[in-house]
């Protein structure tokens, strides 16, 4: 095939490829991109990922690169879907599932839709995480429990069969703003307390849930049901 028709049948595939993509949902770009194609190693460098990685995922379809000359490049487009890529990769989604939802914004019939089928996929890995946590829970209670069997019978802990009723209304607050990521300081402020008494409630949520951190607690505290977020 002539140069010349090479060239045309790339930029035809090229327009296809991004012609699936007419709507995408919104995702933070790396700052400092520069405008018009970007080469395959300012792409790495601002996502922070490999050049296989960008190879791999030109390879499942999920990108598509140009070239100028020798050098590799992509366009505003791509550095956009490797925006989305890169969100559900942080997010610990599997490549077939990114693979999937790309398909279905592909589908998407407006800006509206895609951030719809978006925010869904996100809902669906939080709730995937959430299970992982009960069950990191329950393996880390019994792993500890074997360790120190001593230990349960010594703490007010609370279980899947309590309710909130277990903690003080001044403990429920704490709880509500540290699911909040309100910081120890800013807790003390909301609930007029000084730090160090602030510090103390929260160790005492954090022992009634048999937690290592207030990390633990808050996710012990949604699973139960008891906040929110």
């Amino acid at each position: 095939m002539p140069d010349g028709a090479k060239r045309a049948a790339g930029k035809a595939s090229e327009s296809r490829s991004r012609s699936r993509y007419r709507f995408l949902p919104s995702a933070a770009l790396p700052p400092d991109l520069p405008e018009g194609p970007v080469p395959i190693a300012e792409m790495a460098n601002a996502f922070g990922v490999t050049h296989r990685t960008l190879h791999f995922y030109e390879e499942k379809g999920l990108l598509s690169a140009n070239r100028i000359g020798l050098m590799r490049v992509y366009g505003v487009d791509d550095v956009m879907r490797m925006a989305v890529i890169n969100i559900c990769r942080e997010a610990g989604m599997p490549i077939a599932v990114i693979q999937e939802l790309m398909a279905d914004l592909g589908r998407a019939a407006s800006q509206e839709e895609a951030e719809a089928i978006f925010q869904e996929a996100l809902a669906v890995r939080k709730r995937e995480l959430t299970a992982e946590m009960s069950t990191l829970h329950r393996q880390l209670q019994q792993v500890s429990d074997l360790l120190d069997p001593d230990a349960s019978s010594e703490i007010p802990s609370l279980n899947d069969n309590e309710d909130q009723s277990t903690l003080s209304d001044k403990e429920l607050r704490c709880l509500s703003l540290m699911a909040e990521s309100f910081s120890t300081q800013r807790i003390a402020r909301a609930l007029d307390l000084k730090h160090d008494e602030a510090q103390a409630l929260e160790a005492d949520i954090i022992l009634k849930f048999r937690a290592n951190n207030r990390f633990q607690a808050i996710a012990k505290a949604v699973l139960l049901g008891i906040v929110k977020v």
